[in-house]
Order: C-alpha cells, then structure tokens, then sequence
C-alpha cells in the first residue's frame, strides 16, 4: 500500500520553523500536487517524506510504516528531480538499468523492465545514447523511465517540468498523468505552476508560508476557496478582489458599494456590513443589458488588453481605483483608455472575511 500520511509534521532550521505542523493523507495511487509560492514549504515536505531532510517533530507514513528514521533507499521510493540527475557517462539503458543493478535484480528482470519503460516513453530509439546526446525533453523522460523501472509504493517530482520551454511543459506533463493512471503508484508532485497542479493532481495542497491553507479536487479550489490566498492564487488570471460595503436590498439581495462600484446582486443574502468582494475573470463580463441574471453596470477605464485569439481579458480601473479583469469572447476592439461598463454574474461572486481572508460561510450566501 503506497498510502503517504503527514501527521502535525514541523521542521525548523534552528529558531526558525518552515513547515509548522503538516496534516494531509494521500490515498493510495492518488497523484497529489503540492503546490505554492517560492518559500511555501511544498519542497521542503517533499524532501522529508524521501527522506533526505529530517523531521522536526511529527510522523511521516509510507503505507502502514512510520518512515521518520528509515534510510532513503529503504523507503521504496523513485525520486525525480528537477535538474534530471543522470549519469552523463552511461548510455540511456545503463541510466535506467542503474537502480536495478544496484538491487541485484536479475539480468533478465532488468532487461524487461528498462525495455518496458522504454517503450512506454518513446525512448526505444535512444537506449544506446548517453544524455548529452538527448534534447530537454528526453533526458525528462529517461529521468522519468529511471524512476518507472523501479516500481516503487511511491513516486516524488520536484518541479520536473520547470526547464522545459512552454510547449514540451504541456507534452510531458500529458505523458507523466497518462504514465501515473497506467501504473497507479501514488505520486506526489511539487511545482510552482499553477496551471500544472490544475491539470495533472487529482486532489491539490495549497502551501503558503509552511502553511497547508487548502486541501481538495482541481474544481474544488476553483470554485470553492478557502480564503483570498487560495482565490487568488488558483486560476489565471486570477481571482479580481475588493473590499465592499454590503446592505441588504428591501425586495431582497444585497447591494454592494466601492467607489465606482454600486451593483445590487440578487440571491446573495445574510453578508456582513463589510465583506470582500471576489470576482473570477470569466465572471465579470462587459455589459449587456439582455443577459437575463448579469448584476451592473460597473463603469471603468481600461487599463490593459490581453488578446488571447479566442479570448480576451481585459484589466479595468473601476472608478474609486479598483482594477477588475474582465472577459470578453473573441477579440475585443477595446483600447487601454477607453471607458467600458461591464457586469457580474451573481451566482459565481465569492465572499472573504476582510478580517482574517477566509471564506464567507457558504450557509450564508444564497447563489
């Protein structure tokens, strides 16, 4: 059983605490990206679960062992890094045989598998290359194969993506998900990039500061975050925030207030006096008077233009000095300078207490 638990797991360098007390649990076969800013703490459990930082305080579980004080080559584990970490002296074969040869595994068991591995990534026509012969992104998945052949409980990247350009990024992280479904071995994957952890993790840890602030499903943190750091970190753009004066509406809904801002929203109900207002892209809209549920119109300037081909964003200075992004189908003929009106879709606004940044129980929110 390849089970990863996490259990109040602390680790300080000397007065100074990094990971202040990890809880998560990663099922069985499960593919977890932990994911945050630099400095968040995502690499540093990482490298205690392999067993190459030590544990402050708390218990790290592989399966039903405590793996705390176990070596690293005895916790069944394949490691791949980020700079690949291949022996640039053997040929492609001998790099992914090298673990085998070292277990002692019979000739012909190894020969299976680095063939196995090799078909499984393409690499057939490389296994008699050494890695200064192979592009970025197959020396990626020789570092891949290595960790494959192995077959261990657990599988751990550490940002294996991140010097790859943009387009072979967007390959290989398809082959690593396509890979993990086939073998179901849990792997646990860290990056910065929130696009990867979206598109590959089946659940995703938000890290912040040596913090867990959220645990759930891609759409779950999309849709439901836990608080602004979270709002704003998941999604791209990101998340438009503002601090808003909330009253309830005599017919019902609530009317919310920012400078230039004076919108009133129906089906929200119950919102504290202040709240802050979050807004993904997609959501704000600029404004057509025939949508049946839009809230508006918002009056603003633009202040930038993203043109994506079939889309566009559009950052917009709200009036009182709020910036908004809003989204537009198709090519929009707006110009930084011009002043537009756009609007909200109610059922999709999100709430956070201005306070402490959590998320406005969903009890009180009426969509």
């Amino acid at each position: 059983m390849g089970a990863v638990t996490f259990s109040g797991v602390r680790k300080s360098y000397g007065d100074h605490e990094v990971v202040h007390g990890l809880d998560l649990e990663i099922a069985d076969g499960e593919f977890m990206v932990l994911v945050g800013p630099s400095g968040s703490g995502k690499t540093t459990a990482l490298r205690m679960l392999a067993g190459l930082e030590s544990i402050t305080a708390g218990e790290v579980r592989i399966g039903d062992r405590v793996v705390n004080q176990i070596a690293p080559r005895e916790r069944d584990i394949a490691m791949v890094f980020q700079d690949y970490a291949l022996y640039p002296q053997m040929t492609v074969f001998d790099n992914l045989a090298f673990g085998l040869r070292r277990r002692k595994t019979p000739k012909e068991e190894i020969e299976r598998r680095v063939r196995s591995a090799a078909a499984s990534l393409d690499l057939e026509p490389y296994l008699a290359r050494k890695p200064g012969q192979l592009s970025g992104g197959q020396a990626q998945r020789v570092a891949l194969g290595r960790a494959l052949v192995r077959d261990p409980q657990v599988f751990l990247m550490d940002e294996p993506l991140s010097n790859l350009d943009a387009k072979l990024r967007t390959q290989t992280r398809g082959e690593i998900k396509r890979l993990q479904q086939e073998v179901r071995r849990t792997t646990v994957y860290v990056t910065h990039d929130q696009v990867e952890a979206m598109t590959m993790g089946d659940r995703i840890a938000v890290m912040n500061d040596g913090r867990l602030e959220q645990v759930g499903t891609p759409e779950e943190l999309y849709e439901r975050p836990a608080n602004v750091f979270v709002g704003g970190f998941i999604g791209s753009p990101a998340m438009s925030f503002v601090t808003v004066a909330a009253s309830a509406e005599p017919g019902g809904g609530t009317r919310l207030r920012a400078g230039g801002l004076d919108v009133a929203v129906p089906g929200v109900e119950g919102l504290p006096s202040e709240v802050v207002l979050g807004v993904r892209p997609e959501c704000a809209r600029v404004w057509d008077p025939s949508h049946p549920t839009m809230a508006g119109p918002i009056a603003g300037e633009v202040a930038y233009v993203e043109a994506l081909g079939r889309e566009t964003f559009v950052g917009v200075d709200v009036d009182g000095g709020h910036r908004m992004v809003v989204h537009h189908d198709g090519r929009a003929t707006l110009l930084p300078g011009d002043r537009v009106e756009f609007g909200v879709l109610p059922g999709a606004l999100r709430f956070f207490d201005p306070a402490d940044g959590r998320a406005v129980d969903a009890a009180r929110v009426a969509a």
